[in-house]
């Protein structure tokens, strides 16, 4: 089992409740779908994990060379418009839409979309429950995002108001208009 979702119909965290509840649970990683259902993630192995700290590290170099914008890891949880609370694999946020939000919005969970997102599936991830959260992101505005499954070598790259295109592995992906000059080759994953 990936992820444990707990439905609280009746229980109505607001957004300080539920950031203090993983500020005192730091050892378990939580996600908010729009409609409050509280997610329980489990750690990653440690294929899961190399290849995460792998894409995390393309998209910090490429951002260090050209200073647009700012990456996040996993553990950045984005307090999305349409009331979701998610932390994809890595994300990117262009410098003055990040800059705009005031020192205490950028300390505790950001209310903001990324302009980049990048789901990578693990062995035990449910690829629906994936599809869904990247049409999430999409509904929140995220520009461009890739949804890389390992296990179909496969990734599914998602584009505002465009249908979802899958390529098959060994691909090379573009950062298209969002990151500029980005690309990042896919082998076998």
């Amino acid at each position: 089992m990936s992820h444990l979702t707990l439905k609280l119909d009746t229980v109505h965290l607001s957004d300080e409740q539920f950031y203090h509840l993983c500020q005192n649970n730091r050892e378990l990683k939580f996600e908010r779908t729009p409609k409050g259902e509280l997610i329980i993630m489990s750690p990653l192995g440690g294929e899961s994990g190399n290849r995460e700290a792998d894409l995390i590290i393309d998209l910090g170099i490429w951002n260090r060379q050209t200073g647009l914008g700012y990456t996040f890891s996993s553990s950045t949880i984005f307090k999305l418009p349409n009331g979701g609370d998610r932390s994809p694999d890595a994300a990117w946020i262009q410098r003055e839409r990040w800059q705009a939000l005031t020192p205490e919005q950028r300390r505790k969970f950001p209310p903001i979309a990324p302009d980049f997102v990048i789901e990578l599936r693990s062995a035990t991830d449910d690829l629906e429950m994936l599809r869904s959260k990247m049409q999430e992101y999409m509904n929140a505005e995220v520009q461009l995002g890739w949804l890389i499954n390992p296990q179909q070598q496969q990734v599914e790259i998602y584009r505002q108001k465009q249908d979802v295109e899958v390529r098959n592995l060994p691909t090379q992906l573009s950062g298209e208009d969002v990151l500029s000059g980005f690309s990042l080759s896919l082998f076998c994953y």
